[in-house]
């Protein structure tokens, strides 16, 4: 990991957003969606308890860790229904309010860097507008090595930018997004407004793994950024 004491004394160039849990309301869509898929499939499990831990992971990661903690299986094709499935519903999710509002603001150059497909991110941001903020600047883990919690897509983002990792700032919602954003050496704020966030211990839990601030209603991020612009500015002086 990028020393953290290094990446405070570096400007802020831009900003890069996960999507799903930070853009638009979908985990927890995500999340019932799966829910609901296995335990069709496996009649008395209880998958709920398992499986929303492994939020924020690949969809095919989620389903697999599942399937090792219950001690069941899943098919390809199982996996692949499933999957084709839950994107489709958690496509259509709300963008969470003040979304569009704080981007306006918010002057840096954006990105939004997603464990998703770029396809499903691209349909995203078309649908809700957001495309006038981020173009073409979509990193997913569709074309890296690694997913998250590897940084592979951050890394990505930031080599697409043309700065370094410690000039970006992160949103995420998630420890595995959180995780990747820091091993890559960036500052992140850990956004827990979703529907899918269940009280104190999930802030804890993305405080715990490296995000240096947390909040929960998209309209103080243009404040929190320029917090963040000003305090690296004077340190780099």
């Amino acid at each position: 990991m990028t020393n953290a004491t290094n990446a405070t004394n570096v400007a802020i160039q831009a900003l890069i957003c996960d999507c799903d849990g930070v853009l638009i309301d979908s985990e927890a869509v995500a999340a019932s969606v799966l829910v609901r898929e296995l335990e069709a499939r496996w009649p008395g499990a209880l998958v709920a308890p398992v499986l929303m831990p492994l939020l924020g992971q690949r969809i095919e990661r989620v389903l697999s860790g599942t399937s090792e903690a219950l001690g069941r299986r899943l098919s390809e094709a199982d996996v692949a229904a499933i999957r084709a499935v839950a994107e489709r519903e958690a496509a259509q999710a709300p963008l969470f309010p003040g979304v569009a509002g704080a981007l306006e603001a918010i002057t840096l150059t954006k990105a939004c860097a997603s464990n998703s497909y770029t396809s499903v991110v691209r349909q995203v941001l078309e649908r809700t507008g957001l495309t006038r903020f981020f173009g073409d600047r979509i990193y997913c883990a569709d074309a890296v090595a690694n997913p998250k919690p590897a940084p592979d897509v951050y890394l990505a983002a930031a080599q697409g930018l043309g700065v370094a990792p410690q000039a970006c700032i992160v949103v995420e919602d998630s420890v595995t997004g959180v995780t990747a954003a820091r091993a890559a050496g960036m500052r992140v704020l850990g956004f827990v407004g979703g529907a899918h966030v269940g009280g104190d211990a999930h802030a804890h839990e993305l405080r715990e793994v490296g995000a240096q601030a947390v909040f929960d209603d998209m309209r103080m991020l243009p404040a929190l950024v320029a917090d963040w612009m000003q305090n690296a500015e004077a340190r780099a002086q």
